[in-house]
């Protein structure tokens, strides 16, 4: 490399974002992701006996699925290209896929392929890098921040190692702050920066997990201070911090994470942790509707009747919703998260249907008795049709001593809780009634 090249890089790599800058050039350097990293784990392995083949690294933004990529090339000695699938077609990947052969047939070292956005590949895409990856040309690495079950094609993930990126800890991101600060070559070692420890903790939170936010933040923080010595402290770093973007994917496991959070929130009588759930899936950009059907579904699923008037709440709180929209119907939902999270809680009326209907599937067919059969059609008195029926109003407490089903069957158990007690109470004085029916 001449001097005009050498210097030309250099103020290249200087013009990089400090994220960028930061990457580790070893593996050894890496912050993070111990539970899959650690020595003796399945991918250290791997890499020192270079049998890296394809790999799927998924995780949320800024956990170091780029990064690992790269130093999978760097450990390995392979050649090493990148592709976006946002913005890539069929016809550059199979210019990549062609450039990964040619460099096998020269005798080099397997060859790495990142994919980036793995997801945002159509199936005839993913399809075509089966052949590739069976016969071991490549050694394929996509990243994705969508669940690769929901999105990527399965005979790929089947031959697909995967990986699974988790959020970095407060004090890893701690760990890369201090070391961002103290490099004077690839960091901020060069300007006078003292800084606070509430301010280095306080951006590791509102990172939450995202090493690139975090190391963003604090560059800002240090490139927009106009004084010297620059105190980093927690005003400078609040200012510098963006806000944060809410992963989202209408039809991704994101979807169904949160929306499961907050239906087993309000089961479990948790108000504030549903609050926070419902209030996730309004900042996301969650169809109102779809959480509105929710909370009609726990009212008679999870409540039923322990409080019969959680279910015309719901059904009111849809409605209300429907009529009012975002974002005054933010109140609508809240009020009845908050009434359904409290209600006391019966899933008896499941139970009981779910049984009820198990028996039918997988039982004998009962047959209908006579006495409740219809007897108002011409020729029915014949057939003896609803003879011997008793109308429950002419009963006392109405209530008639009679066989409605023709054996003994018992799907509905009420719970101990709210108004289901009364039911309870009111169920067995029935059934006793019941049972001493004339033979």
């Amino acid at each position: 490399m001449d001097l005009f090249t050498h210097a030309e890089k250099a103020n290249r790599e200087k013009s990089l974002p400090l994220a960028a800058r930061m990457r580790p050039k070893t593996l050894s350097e890496f912050v993070g992701q111990s539970h899959f990293l650690a020595p003796g784990k399945l991918l250290p392995r791997l890499i020192a006996a270079r049998r890296v083949q394809s790999i799927i690294f998924y995780g949320p933004p800024g956990t170091g699925k780029t990064t690992l990529a790269h130093l999978l090339a760097i450990e390995t000695g392979g050649q090493f290209r990148q592709i976006n699938a946002v913005t890539s077609g069929i016809k550059e990947l199979r210019e990549s896929l062609q450039w990964a052969k040619d460099e096998v047939s020269t005798g080099s070292s397997r060859p790495i392929l990142f994919i980036d956005e793995i997801h945002r590949f159509n199936r005839a895409q993913q399809d075509a890098l089966l052949p590739d990856v069976e016969d071991g040309v490549i050694a394929l690495v996509g990243a994705t921040t969508s669940n690769p079950f929901f999105s990527v094609n399965g005979a790929l993930l089947s031959r697909s190692q995967l990986f699974e990126l988790k959020p970095l800890t407060e004090s890893e991101i701690i760990a890369l702050l201090e070391r961002s600060i103290a490099d004077k070559s690839r960091g901020l070692g060069m300007y006078n920066i003292q800084p606070q420890h509430e301010a280095l903790a306080f951006c590791a939170t509102m990172a939450e997990g995202d090493a690139r936010r975090a190391l963003g933040a604090l560059e800002l923080a240090v490139l927009s201070a106009n004084t010297s010595p620059i105190v980093l402290d927690v005003d400078l770093i609040r200012e510098s911090m963006q806000k944060k973007v809410l992963q989202f994917d209408a039809s991704g496991d994101q979807h169904y994470d949160m929306a499961s959070a907050l239906i087993k929130s309000i089961r479990g009588s948790d108000v504030d942790a549903a609050l926070y759930w419902l209030s996730r899936c309004i900042e996301s950009g969650e169809e109102i509707r779809f959480l509105t059907r929710r909370l009609v579904i726990l009212a008679s699923e999870d409540i039923g009747n322990a409080d019969p008037q959680a279910l015309p709440l719901a059904v009111a709180g849809m409605q209300a919703c429907e009529f009012i929209g975002l974002p005054e119907c933010q109140l609508t939902l809240s009020q009845v998260v908050i009434y359904l999270a409290l209600a006391p809680k019966s899933n008896s009326a499941t139970t009981a249907i779910f049984a009820a209907r198990e028996d039918v599937r997988q039982g004998t067919v009962i047959p209908v008795p006579i006495h409740l059969r219809d007897g108002h059609y011409p020729g029915s008195k014949r057939l003896g049709h609803g003879q011997g029926y008793e109308y429950s109003h002419d009963a006392t407490e109405g209530v008639a001593a009679q066989d409605y089903l023709g054996v003994d069957r018992e799907y509905y158990h009420p719970v101990g809780r709210g108004f289901e007690v009364e039911l309870a109470k009111r169920w067995e004085e029935i059934k006793n009634r019941l049972k001493n029916r004339p033979t």
